[in-house]
């Protein structure tokens, strides 16, 4: 509430400034091609993978999705598991929590996934969705998802490094920034004590060299380092599938 009430005065001046950031970078458009796929051999058994969420689910700033969030989550969850990956992406540019409940939830199959990727949060800071509204909306979502899922591992990524963005000017940056680590420990209290539910948490840093398409989202080198430490940190720090 305090956080709202220091932005509410400037919030016009962050609105007109975004709205021209927004213009000179333009919109990538989302990942071309198949909305599935399926890595290692075609013999074994494959677990299911359902990657869900925004614009970087949808892959902007990829040619295709096997080069984006999903494809690389699914390519180095295979090699930890040992195990062929089928994997299935539903990702929209601009959604938030509430959003992805009303949008994107029905479009979901009717079959169960074994691992649940959820890429959610960047539109909620963009978007200044209270930190009461986002921890409100994430635990409608995710309870939505183990009811779909009752025996699926769930994780959720953060989104993208906002305080390293090159594309954001000041002040915008820096307010967005402390929104978004609102976000990042509201999220780690509250996943802290769910079931098979992890969150990866943000980087404190990152090598931002090559990291971005267009200065917000990823490029097809991000995508492959954010899924490869997403993997590392779920097989170091939580061994879910030793």
């Amino acid at each position: 509430m305090l956080g709202a009430c220091a932005l509410l005065p400037i919030s016009p001046f962050l609105y007109v400034q975004g709205q021209i950031t927004r213009w000179k970078i333009g919109v990538l458009p989302g990942a071309a091609g198949e909305t599935s796929g399926r890595t290692g051999g075609q013999d074994e058994e494959a677990v299911r993978l359902l990657v869900l969420g925004e614009s970087t689910v949808a892959g902007l700033g990829a040619r295709d999705h096997e080069h984006a969030l999903a494809g690389r989550f699914a390519h180095y969850l295979g090699q930890a598991i040992g195990r062929p990956v089928e994997w299935l992406v539903i990702g929209k540019n601009g959604v938030t929590a509430r959003r992805t409940i009303e949008d994107l939830m029905p479009l979901l199959p009717e079959q169960k996934f074994d691992f649940v990727l959820l890429g959610i949060g960047g539109n909620d800071v963009l978007k200044l969705s209270s930190p009461r509204k986002w921890r409100r909306d994430m635990l409608e979502l995710l309870s939505l998802l183990r009811n779909r899922n009752d025996a699926s591992d769930i994780f959720i990524t953060n989104c993208p490094m906002i305080v390293e963005s090159p594309a954001l000017p000041e002040p915008i940056k820096t307010l967005l920034w402390q929104l978004s680590q609102m976000h990042d420990r509201n999220i780690r209290e509250f996943s802290r004590g769910l079931e098979r539910i992890t969150y990866y948490p943000q980087p404190k840093t990152i090598d931002s060299e090559n990291f971005f398409a267009d200065g917000i989202h990823p490029s097809e080198e991000g995508y492959d380092r954010w899924a490869r430490a997403m993997i590392e940190y779920f097989s170091a720090d939580h061994k879910l599938w030793k």
